[in-house]
């Protein structure tokens, strides 16, 4: 028997690492991160506990890669879902839509994730940060920000406050303000993305978008700072 080619070895240790990802995400949002085990991991994505240290120094390490994980795939079937769209407007709401969402229907694990994120152990820069990060850079370059390697930060910045708004204990705020305050400083329509039901809170109105250039169509520019965050 022939041993395997380096591109064979390479696509197995993928998706063993894959498994293993999905497996903590299942697990931490199910028990909870202190209940979850590496073992029970393991177990879970079919693979021998070892093979978890050999690709994460720990637990923690482990947990934000799987998170970032999940951000960057409900991220981009958001962005790339039908009526595909090149619009910047339009990709920026539903990236904003999609990593809030996930606030709402991931409570424990992007409580754990945050928390994590302020301890010790910090930001874990990993292949998965990597990716949630090009996404959601290139949806703020097709928005059409003046100085992308500015807003992109900022952006992140502010999505990461929205979530921990949204997960604070005994003070959450609503998703759907969180969603009006930053639709209002990006000059986004309300309709835009994948808004819920019953309109903008408090009777904020809806936001008329510039119109478009007829030279340029496609330009979906950033509003003036005068719509900025309140």
């Amino acid at each position: 028997m022939s041993p395997r080619s380096a591109s064979v070895n390479e696509e197995l240790r993928r998706r063993s690492r894959e498994r293993i990802l999905q497996a903590t995400v299942e697990l931490v949002a199910e028990r909870g991160y202190e209940a979850t085990t590496l073992g029970d991991i393991a177990a879970r994505a079919g693979s021998a506990r070892g093979l978890i240290s050999y690709y994460f120094p720990g637990k923690r390490q482990l947990l934000q890669s799987a998170v970032h994980r999940l951000m960057h795939r409900t991220l981009e079937e958001a962005l790339e879902r039908e009526p595909r769209t090149e619009d910047g407007r339009e990709r920026l709401a539903r990236a904003i839509d999609a990593i809030l969402g996930l606030a709402v229907e991931q409570p424990v694990l992007m409580r754990t994730h945050m928390a994590g994120i302020l301890q010790a152990e910090g930001f874990v820069q990993c292949p998965e940060q990597q990716r949630l990060a090009a996404l959601l850079r290139d949806t703020v370059e097709r928005y059409g920000a003046a100085d992308v390697d500015a807003e992109y930060p900022l952006l992140r910045a502010l999505l990461m406050g929205a979530v921990f708004a949204v997960l604070l204990p005994g003070a959450p705020m609503p998703m759907a303000r969180l969603r009006a305050e930053l639709f209002q400083r990006y000059g986004l329509d309300w309709e835009r993305g994948r808004p819920p039901g019953g309109g903008p809170p408090d009777g904020l109105p809806l936001i008329p978008e510039p119109a478009q250039s007829s030279e340029s169509p496609e330009s979906s520019g950033p509003p003036e700072r005068s719509k900025s965050l309140k």
